[in-house]
């Protein structure tokens, strides 16, 4: 039996808040070498991040992985766009999803598994205010009925 290894580096919790999550997708990240370096002295943020499907491949956009500090002239742009591995069907369903209206495609959580930098990424629907305000009221409402009969 194979023990799952997988170590959380990096949340998007905001992805959750302002998108119904549709489907996800697990997809490797083509990375420098002072960008995996930098990723697992945990120095990445998706808050603002993006997947495009451009001519055929998906690149994670917007997502701020910082200078790996001994790397001198070796170090990286932390903005730059980044491929993202996924094989053709998941590309063409992902092209799909971006075509529609009103749907994102944003990266959920980064994690190591089995030494490799993977991404976690989402087909989101955006939600309106009152949809935020509702799945507030439901944590709230959840973690109220936790709490008392928790004793």
């Amino acid at each position: 039996m194979k023990e799952k290894r997988e170590n959380l580096i990096a949340q998007n919790k905001k992805a959750r808040h302002d998108y119904f999550i549709k489907d996800t997708f697990e997809a490797g990240i083509a990375l420098t070498g002072t960008e995996i370096k930098s990723i697992r002295a945990r120095r990445i943020s998706l808050r603002d991040g993006y997947v495009q499907i451009i001519d055929g491949s998906a690149f994670l956009e917007n997502v701020h992985i910082s200078e790996y500090k001994e790397g001198n002239r070796y170090n990286h742009d932390p903005l730059r766009s980044r491929r993202l591995l996924l094989h053709k069907k998941e590309i063409k369903h992902l092209a799909k999803a971006q075509s529609e209206r009103g749907i994102a495609i944003i990266p959920l959580k980064v994690y190591l598994k089995h030494g490799f930098a993977k991404v976690l990424i989402g087909i989101g629907q955006g939600k309106k205010e009152y949809d935020k305000r509702e799945t507030i009221k439901k944590r709230d409402q959840d973690r109220e009925l936790r709490r008392k009969y928790r004793v």
